[in-house]
């Protein structure tokens, strides 16, 4: 069943759009909390998704080249649509307890968040299919509404997985796309884990 964004749910609105890829909200904890509230959020890390041009240009040359020569991919391999975008999550601790989504879209429509195994090393290796991690995180808002919905069970699924694997990763990527009217330009996209 779809979920509306809620306070306490694994998805929340993001209302600003933040100009660095991660910041922990004591500060490294060089702020000692005074209260109960303030202690709950020192121990928050809130990590936001960055979009990998150079990687996400490889690619699209990578099919291109394909379409071009009229050659066969290999076997199993994923070459990029032209509405999937390459993004990464660069873990700043490496033990994490996820917490929510935060998804802002700035237009009525749709986005898969799709990530990636830890047997991908994008500088050497085309990516397979088999490297498509499931499931992928999906994110829509509807005409007239300022809410965004998902998927909880598979939402709350793929966040807990992406902590798990930031246990022996330093970043992570994943394959974005983007439908009904959605683009690049209009999302923020961030998610928020216990440290």
């Amino acid at each position: 069943m779809p979920l509306a964004v809620c306070e306490t749910g694994s998805v929340q609105p993001h209302t600003a759009a933040k100009q660095n890829s991660s910041h922990i909200r004591d500060r490294l904890g060089r702020d000692r909390p005074t209260n109960t509230k303030q202690a709950a959020m020192a121990s928050e890390l809130e990590l936001h998704f960055c979009e990998d041009s150079h990687l996400t240009e490889c690619m699209r040359l990578r099919a291109q080249s394909v379409q071009d020569r009229n050659q066969k991919r290999q076997d199993g391999e994923k070459l990029l649509r032209p509405k999937e975008y390459v993004y990464r999550l660069e873990f700043t601790e490496q033990k994490l307890k996820f917490q929510k989504w935060n998804i802002q879209l700035g237009v009525p429509g749709k986005i898969i968040i799709t990530g990636t195994s830890q047997h991908w090393t994008p500088d050497l290796t085309n990516l397979m299919t088999r490297q498509l991690l499931d499931p992928a995180g999906i994110f829509w808002k509807k005409e007239g509404e300022d809410q965004i919905q998902c998927y909880e069970a598979d939402a709350q699924e793929f966040g807990e997985r992406i902590a798990e694997l930031a246990r022996i990763r330093k970043v992570m990527y994943f394959l974005v796309t983007f439908e009904d009217g959605t683009d690049p330009a209009n999302i923020n996209c961030s998610i928020t884990f216990k440290v």
